[in-house]
């Protein structure tokens, strides 16, 4: 049962995060170039985007360390039985940190880019300025790998809880290092 929740908990956090990933892609700003008497300068319009890039940021956290809650980060538990069902989930727990990686920072990288603007105003100049905004796509990507980083957690979760049942007896035969 335990299971079952915390699976489900995980899936509703990353859905969340990814819904609100690809409305950020969606309303990244934009910028116009507006010519005063003296002067040419950007106009931006709203900026939402920034904020939903820090909730999907912050929802994937939420995800992230539930997983790690649940599991104990793999590395503070009692040792597992050696299995198939370990390897996958160390497996699992490599990749499912490394597309944690990459989508958090896509995301808050995103955030950043999309909420710097230019202020100056160049008065005496012929250039117009450059109104610099996030390049399409870097929601997207943090999108893509929210996908893949809850994707990942599950197996994680679901082979790790696969050697539950397996933990090392303490009266093993066997070398070891403590019992000299």
């Amino acid at each position: 049962m335990a299971l079952k929740l915390v699976l489900i908990a995980v899936f509703v956090l990353d859905l969340i995060a990814f819904s609100l990933a690809v409305a950020a892609e969606q309303r990244r700003s934009s910028a116009k170039i507006a010519t005063d008497a003296n002067s040419n300068y950007c106009v931006y319009d709203s900026n939402g985007a920034t904020g939903l890039g820090v909730c999907s940021f912050l929802f994937l956290m939420a995800s992230q360390i539930l997983i790690m809650a649940a599991t104990k980060c793999l590395c503070c538990g009692r040792p597992l039985r050696p299995s198939r069902s370990r390897v996958w989930a160390i497996v699992f727990f490599i990749t499912c940190w490394m597309a944690f990686f990459i989508a958090e920072v896509c995301l808050l990288a995103g955030s950043v880019r999309n909420a710097y603007h230019t202020k100056y105003r160049p008065y005496l100049s012929q250039n117009p300025p450059s109104c610099e905004t996030l390049r399409k796509g870097v929601f997207g990507a943090g999108a893509a790998f929210i996908f893949f980083t809850g994707l990942f957690s599950e197996l994680f979760y679901v082979s790790y809880s696969k050697t539950g049942d397996g933990f090392l007896p303490r009266d093993t035969t066997g070398i070891r290092m403590g019992s000299i």
